[in-house]
């Protein structure tokens, strides 16, 4: 095992570049065997995105992040707080809309592929990391980043503050009624969009029926196949909460394609996409489903607890349990399923979804109440999965436990965070560097930079 030595803010140090390389190697290749197995073409194309700078290479790396989180002193968990549901992967692209079961366009976290039970300040300082990363693509100063970081941070224990004075934690959401700049503009934005669009750029319309597209990255389903899915969308209707929907629809299935994991996170995952009857017989309110096979989170490598881990059924189900816990008013359509025995996470692929975008925001004063909203979401996250939940697995208060562990020591905790965001921030821009080295020189094994290698 690699031998690690800690800062003062608990950020793992290599002892020998050469060592560091060949553990981030080790860690890619852990997580992911099996699926560059499966799809080495897939994860060829996932590290060249990670290749182009330190940022997408944090963002497709977090099994790297957890590896050391392992190894690392937090200052900040005890019994309780070591034990509370987190996003998982919380850097600064994770954030935008989505529509309620309540019809709300609300601003939030989103992408929770890799959420599982964990320490709280690990959600925190993974954002705090990304965005000291984002924010060196914007030349801003050390000075600069770390006062934007205590001000995302300050706006989250400012939220957790106010939770432990309501019973409205679960009814809490970033709305147009309550947001401001770019924020609200996103989410105003987001309210123009129409399903028909969505429909338009998937679907043709041929002989008055709507189908999916032909294209390069579907693929029709053989006969066989095609029953295994349809009778794992039977089992999935079974796993929607007992709710009254805002309105019915039927699952009809009138198409049904194979696709796949596209995004950094999601390469090499088997994916369908299902065309359902919608709201009405008119074709512009059809709806399509994603059903998309779940991954082991990257924190549950880490997190050695039997009860949690024997909670979930299989991924699938972990993933849409977690969804469910950490965002309260969930899509209607949001449910699980097997096939093979493999575990799937079933959503719809929603018009009224956006994703923040950051490229545009250029100064800090822009930023600035950009990271207010963003500390009140995570707040939000973290304060409505625990026990007025719809589960077991977080028994207790989470904004109880969190002000119990900092107590008077508020400052500290800001200033201790600040810290490891700054150097943990250094350090993946240089385990950047060593990933390109060992992707560019073959090292990583079964994955070669050509692609004239094949998988052994």
């Amino acid at each position: 095992m690699l031998l690690v030595a800690l800062s003062p803010a608990g950020v793992t140090q290599p002892t020998d570049a050469d060592e560091r390389g060949q553990l981030i190697v080790d860690v890619l290749v852990e997580a992911f065997s099996e699926l560059m197995a499966a799809d080495a073409d897939a994860f060829r194309t996932k590290f060249r995105k990670m290749a182009a700078d330190p940022f997408a290479f944090y963002r497709g790396s977090a099994c790297l992040f957890y590896a050391d989180m392992a190894t690392s002193e937090d200052r900040w968990s005890d019994e309780r707080t070591s034990r509370v549901w987190i996003h998982g992967d919380l850097h600064a692209e994770n954030f935008g809309t989505y529509m309620d079961a309540t019809g709300r366009i609300v601003f939030d976290v989103n992408d929770f592929d890799e959420a599982y039970l964990g320490h709280v300040s690990w959600d925190l300082r993974r954002f705090a990391a990304s965005f000291a990363l984002m924010s060196w693509r914007k030349a801003f100063s050390d000075d600069v980043i770390a006062e934007l970081v205590a001000v995302y941070l300050h706006a989250w224990l400012d939220q957790v503050e106010a939770f432990s004075r309501s019973d409205a934690d679960r009814d809490f959401a970033l709305t147009v009624h309550n947001t401001e700049g770019a924020v609200n503009e996103l989410i105003r934005e987001t309210a123009t969009r129409t399903r028909l669009a969505l429909l338009d750029r998937m679907t043709v319309v041929e002989r008055y029926e709507r189908r999916f597209a032909d294209r390069a990255r579907n693929r029709r389903l053989e006969d066989a196949e095609r029953d295994e899915v349809l009778a794992a969308l039977e089992r999935y209707k079974g796993t929607l909460p007992p709710r009254p929907w805002r309105r019915e629809v039927a699952y009809d299935v009138k198409d049904l394609i194979g696709t796949g994991g596209f995004g950094i996170g999601s390469a090499g995952l088997p994916a369908y996409n299902v065309l359902l009857e919608g709201y009405d017989e008119a074709l512009e309110n059809d709806v399509v489903l994603s059903v998309k096979q779940g991954n082991v989170p990257a924190p549950s490598r880490i997190v050695n607890d039997p009860e949690i881990h024997e909670y979930f059924d299989h991924e699938g189900h972990r993933t849409a349990t977690s969804q469910r816990a950490l965002q309260s008013h969930t899509s209607q359509f949001l449910g699980y399923t097997d096939i093979r025995g493999t575990g799937f996470v079933v959503a719809e692929l929603s018009p009224y979804e956006l994703d923040l975008e950051w490229e545009d925001l250029t100064e800090p004063d822009e930023i600035r109440p950009v990271l207010v909203q963003l500390g009140r979401a995570t707040a939000k996250l973290h304060c409505v999965g625990d026990a007025d939940s719809d589960h077991t697995l977080v028994p207790f208060q989470t904004e109880e436990a969190v002000l119990a562990m900092i107590g008077g020591r508020r400052e500290e905790f800001v200033a201790d965070l600040v810290e490891f965001a700054h150097g943990y921030a250094r350090r993946a821009q240089e385990d950047h560097r060593l990933f390109v080295d060992a992707f560019r020189a073959g090292r990583i094994p079964g994955i070669s930079s050509s692609g004239s290698e094949p998988l052994g």
